[in-house]
């Protein structure tokens, strides 16, 4: 009996690697002579792993498809290159329990206080990179661009349209918060986008500028307590301090050309 007709009904059935294992079997010589059991073994495990790869691929393709809408600042940001090292203050209790993704689950939000060059926005986009990998969408936004893209769906009409793409956003990152000033209208605005998202999505904020010192760049004491109430309730801080990490990378490179 050809076995042509099996292999084509084994595609037929989406059994793609039990047929390309078959038809490979086919063409071994003296493949009579493993028994029935051990065929079939060789053709099941095919077909698993196949499928397994096929998984993988799809979970990649994914995982790109997320990182690339995100948009991240420095979408090559991982867990895995962290510098624990440095002498920044770092809380690496917090961060690990930040990477589990309980936080996005929990609909909490990060809020990450640095000088600049402590590596801030960096550990944002580790944060977000991770929680990409976990299923989760994210936005990533430097607050000029947040203002822009806001006064621009005034313009156009889109406004309620943004809104509602952010609303529906698992994590969304507003980067330098508070650092240079924006207009009443902006602030109002971001209020809104936080309304959206208190109690059913995840923000992460990065700033120059402690939490207790943002009331002069907001300007309105109402405004202020009421972003404030939206986001610091229910947030987890990140506070770094010490010698920019790009300066001493900058000394040690020159000390050991010097040397």
């Amino acid at each position: 009996m050809s076995h042509h007709p099996t292999v084509e009904k084994l595609r037929s059935l989406r059994l793609f690697g039990m047929a390309t294992a078959l038809a490979e079997q086919q063409a071994q010589t003296g493949i009579d002579q493993l028994g029935f059991e051990e065929r079939l073994r060789l053709l099941v495990d095919r077909e698993a792993n196949e499928r397994e790869s096929r998984l993988h691929n799809a979970r990649l393709c994914r995982l790109s498809a997320r990182l690339r809408r995100a948009k991240l600042r420095f979408p090559d940001a991982v867990p895995e290159d962290i510098d624990y090292r440095s002498p920044r203050g770092l809380d690496r209790t917090l961060l690990a329990r930040l990477l589990t993704g309980e936080w996005i689950q929990e609909r909490q939000n990060v809020i990450l206080v640095s000088p600049s060059g402590l590596g801030k926005s960096w550990l944002a986009c580790a944060l977000v990179n991770q929680a990409c990998r976990q299923g989760y969408s994210a936005c990533y936004l430097r607050m000029p661009t947040f203002s822009e893209e806001i006064a621009i769906a005034h313009g156009v009409g889109r406004y309620a349209q943004l809104l509602g793409q952010w609303a529906r956003t698992d994590i969304l990152v507003l980067d330098d918060l508070a650092r240079a000033p924006m207009s009443a209208q902006a602030w109002r605005d971001l209020l809104e986008v936080l309304e959206d998202r208190h109690g059913s999505r995840s923000t992460i904020i990065t700033s120059q500028i402690p939490v207790e010192n943002w009331h002069p760049t907001i300007g309105d004491r109402t405004l202020e307590d009421t972003i404030l109430n939206r986001l610091i309730h229910t947030a987890h801080r990140l506070t770094l301090a010490g010698e920019s990490m790009r300066t001493r990378r900058n000394g040690l490179t020159s000390k050991a050309v010097s040397e």
